[in-house]
């Protein structure tokens, strides 16, 4: 009996030895990039292109001042706060009234809309959509203004909607009944009942559109050819590779990419506890 119990005891802690080296292996596998580019960022070129110490050999915090004095990573940063702010406003505003009114309404051609949403799921056209896009956006006049690269990544979000279907149909209908009773309109019952209870999915969404926004490069490096005002970090950092010193700053670089981590280790922190809510009721619901 003891032979058993000291088996299945070791049997235990060896599976927790293997379960938290592999967790350490990968939390240096995933964090080592992330440390390398802030240390790299304290760094003159020369030192970061030879190699040699991981930690630099005199820090040199005059990379950001350069940064923002010079390359006016200032503008950059706000051009990216605003284009992820509207974004995310579109995506969770156009997603969750398509999904509320895909689980509570019947219409004519429900069924084929819902059949092409969850094919666009599958099918990704990529930059092959850029150039109709921009004549679109040309067309409407909104192809030098945030507000429309902000339409043209929040897209036609087949996702987002289907996860935040799911979430409206777990709100009981008799809610809806009820308010209907006391004089409520579709859209009074949309915001005072079904948001408050699908946020934890909403933040979700939120969360997703703005890290997407955030780091999207392709779309916004096209747009802003004709207009430099619409670039934006991201574009800006990838554009040191070919500098006026014809040589790439990576230093500068390295610079923009730890500014660059900061708002989306923010928005993660203050959004964790939502995030970990709406996956949590979304495993539940599935």
């Amino acid at each position: 009996m003891n032979h058993d119990i000291f088996m299945s005891r070791l049997i235990r802690t060896a599976g927790l030895v293997v379960k938290w080296l592999f967790v350490g292996t990968m939390c240096i596998f995933t964090l080592y990039p992330v440390i390398y580019a802030v240390i790299g960022s304290f760094k003159t070129n020369a030192e970061l292109t030879l190699g040699g110490s991981f930690l630099p050999a005199e820090w040199q915090f005059q990379n950001y001042v350069y940064a923002f004095q010079k390359l006016d990573f200032g503008r950059y940063i706000a051009n990216s706060v605003t284009l992820a702010l509207l974004t995310v406003l579109f995506s969770v505003g156009t997603a969750s009234m398509a999904a509320y009114v895909m689980a509570r309404r019947t219409f004519p051609g429900k069924q084929v809309l819902n059949v092409c949403y969850l094919c666009s799921m599958f099918v990704s056209i990529g930059s092959v959509s850029l150039y109709p896009l921009y004549k679109l956006l040309s067309a409407v006049g909104l192809n030098s203004s945030m507000v429309g690269l902000a339409l043209l990544l929040t897209g036609g979000q087949a996702a987002n909607i289907f996860l935040i279907t799911g979430f409206v149909r777990s709100v009981p209908r008799e809610l809806d009944e009820a308010a209907t009773i006391d004089g409520a309109g579709t859209f009074r019952i949309f915001w005072q009942i079904i948001v408050p209870a699908i946020k934890p999915i909403l933040g979700v969404v939120a969360l997703f559109s703005f890290r997407h926004a955030w780091n999207e490069f392709v779309s916004v490096q096209v747009f802003s050819m004709s207009n430099p005002n619409l670039k934006t970090l991201s574009v800006a950092v990838a554009s040191l590779r070919y500098s006026a010193n014809a040589a790439a700053e990576w230093h500068i670089m390295a610079a923009g990419a730890s500014i660059a981590l900061l708002p989306i280790l923010i928005v993660y922190l203050f959004a964790n506890r939502q995030f970990i809510a709406g996956l949590t009721a979304g495993a539940v619901k599935g």
